[in-house]
């Protein structure tokens, strides 16, 4: 499985769907950004990846102050007109500018950033004891109806997923990577999982309204697109619940 890391034309292609990211896409559980808000030493936080300021609009529900990164000029005017402060920048060549940061959060984006390098920008922007927070969501189906997801996700991650094991598994692997990521930067305590689980019931508009959003999906040509969303429409129902799980990999800078 190519690392998406390496797949940046992927990472810098979701601002072709702004506003639809920002509309469709299902925000954290409040509970998760609760809990990273209460273990972090203070109140500025750095939102790397932060897209159209999903993330960013519930930290700042939290009292929190931050800053958004995107390396997407598109999806940061978007954050922009939700009233956030956005910079347009790869995170691993971002100049901070002498500015530090008590926490810094990337949601449903880590595995854009090389995980090493990403680790020791953190470590760099970090005050002593600050916390990063890497949080991703993940949905997933009954396993009668994985086949159906996994048609319309395998265009953007050819190696990905197949649909024959939970998507989770497959998430479990980014996971790792951050977590190797923060240990071998050698600036982090050992890194932990937060988890928790959520349903969510969506209507077949919903979820084809969200569909256009998955990484890779804005390259693939119009009928292709229009393909998937009519095969994935035939097999879903008028409404259906999907469960997710949204995991927190989280350490400390030494």
């Amino acid at each position: 499985m190519t690392e998406s890391h390496h797949q940046r034309e992927a990472a810098e292609s979701f601002g072709a769907e702004a506003e639809r990211y920002d509309r469709a896409r299902p925000s954290y559980p409040q509970e998760l950004i609760h809990r990273i808000v209460e273990n972090s030493p203070g109140r500025e936080v750095l939102d790397v990846g932060c897209g159209t300021g999903i993330a960013a609009r519930q930290l700042i529900e939290e009292k929190q102050e931050v800053l958004g990164l995107d390396v997407d000029p598109r999806m940061a005017e978007q954050a922009r007109r939700q009233g956030l402060e956005v910079e347009v920048s790869k995170f691993e060549d971002w100049d901070p500018k002498g500015r530090q940061f008590d926490t810094v959060v990337a949601a449903q984006a880590w595995h854009w950033v090389d995980p090493i390098a990403g680790a020791a920008k953190a470590a760099e922007v970090l005050k002593p004891g600050g916390r990063i927070a890497l949080i991703w969501n993940v949905f997933e189906p009954e396993p009668a109806a994985r086949k159906v997801f996994a048609a319309a996700n395998v265009s953007g991650f050819p190696n990905l997923w197949a649909g024959d094991r939970p998507i989770l598994d497959t998430y479990n692997l980014m996971f790792e990577n951050a977590e190797d990521g923060l240990e071998k930067s050698g600036y982090f305590t050992r890194a932990e999982r937060w988890r928790a689980d959520w349903d969510r019931v969506y209507t077949r508009q919903e979820w084809l309204d969200q569909l256009p959003t998955f990484g890779g999906m804005s390259r693939l040509p119009k009928d292709k697109v229009d393909e998937m969303l009519a095969k994935t429409a035939a097999a879903l129902a008028d409404s259906f619940v999907m469960h997710y799980v949204t995991v927190a990999v989280t350490a400390t800078k030494k």
